[in-house]
């Protein structure tokens, strides 16, 4: 398992920053590795979120149960954070699920810890900042994507983001996410093939 430690700590040298040797090896001491199988829910509706996941392998998705219907509102890839947000930072019950669609390899770092890495190291700080800066520039397309452009062009936007969302997440989920039935998204696909 120390392996996907080395992993993280690869990712975030090549897309975030290098960690100093001192703030590596307290990173190793806080960082938990898991391999989860596909369909683990690691946050349920109404568990507190205590934790940050950094996803090496696979895909998450965050939804939300509206009705007896289940609402899609955000996908995780590899060398993403994630966690249910509101609960995370708010220390609030999860309003969220977040669920695994493929087997995942990831790292859990406690609040606590990741406060404390956050305070005693810069680079570490710093890597927080741009992974909430990547997560706030997701958000902002998205407002953007789904108050101005039609479900096509929403469609479109996402393969340009995730190409291949087809293959890690069933359609009904991909739909959910684009604010439109399967039903739509199976003829949007269709026309663009």
């Amino acid at each position: 398992m120390d392996s996907l430690i080395d992993q993280a700590l690869h990712s975030f040298a090549e897309r975030y920053v290098t960690l100093s040797p001192t703030c590596a090896v307290a990173f190793r001491e806080v960082a938990e590795p898991m391999s989860v199988p596909k369909g683990t829910l690691l946050v349920t509706e109404g568990q507190y979120s205590n934790h940050m996941y950094f996803l090496l392998s696979g895909t998450i998705r965050e939804y939300y149960v509206k009705d007896g219907k289940d609402i899609t509102d955000w996908f995780a890839i590899e060398h993403e954070f994630t966690c249910a947000i509101n609960s995370y930072f708010l220390k609030v019950p999860s309003e969220h699920y977040v669920e695994t669609l493929q087997p995942c390899e990831l790292i859990l770092v406690k609040r606590k810890a990741l406060a404390q890495l956050c305070a005693e190291f810069h680079e570490f700080e710093t890597l927080s900042r741009m992974a909430i800066t990547r997560i706030m520039l997701h958000l902002q397309r998205r407002i953007v994507s789904i108050q101005f452009e039609t479900a096509a062009q929403r469609y479109v936007n996402l393969l340009k983001v995730l190409p291949d969302i087809t293959q890690r997440a069933p359609l009904g989920h991909i739909a959910s996410f684009l604010g439109i039935t399967q039903e739509t998204l199976s003829r949007i696909r269709a026309s663009h093939k």
